[in-house]
């Protein structure tokens, strides 16, 4: 775990409101200002991310020192213009060992291993909604004695 890191997990279909945007702008500046977060690590495929994500960015402006970092569940190996297309996005990007050959759990893997890269998780997690992935990560997070920030509320 590292001290200064913080990861995204949510639902694919989390709602979009300008309340989860400013909610997620005064955690994160929080967690940057008071807590020395200086790297927030991302996945994919969900809304939830796309809406931290943005918010991240803006961050960015005001904390130039803030770095954004693509965890990747595909492509373990990239192509060198892939890379400098992520890289245009975001600070840094990775392929978690934990993910290779895991076939369909690939999502779960790199969930787990984001988590363990971090010292805080912050969740998009509704109760009526289909556990699933999010709801695995979750469990995995607090097993890890992991700082969880839930959203929403």
């Amino acid at each position: 775990m590292q001290e200064n890191v913080c990861c995204f997990i949510g639902h694919r279909d989390a709602q979009d409101t300008a309340e989860l945007r400013r909610r997620l702008f005064d955690l994160a500046e929080d967690l940057i200002v008071n807590r020395r977060v200086d790297t927030f690590l991302f996945g994919s495929k969900s809304r939830f991310n796309t809406v931290c994500y943005e918010q991240i960015t803006k961050l960015k402006a005001i904390y130039p020192h803030v770095k954004r970092v693509y965890v990747r569940a595909e492509f373990p190996q990239i192509r060198d213009d892939y890379e400098a297309y992520l890289l245009e996005r975001y600070e840094g990007t990775y392929y978690s060992e934990q993910a290779m050959k895991a076939g369909k759990a690939v999502y779960i893997k790199r969930n787990q291993a984001m988590i363990r890269a971090s010292r805080f998780c912050v969740f998009y997690f509704q109760k009526d909604h289909d556990g699933g992935g999010t709801q695995a990560a979750l469990d995995y997070a607090r097993k890890q004695n992991t700082t969880v920030f839930l959203l929403p509320k």
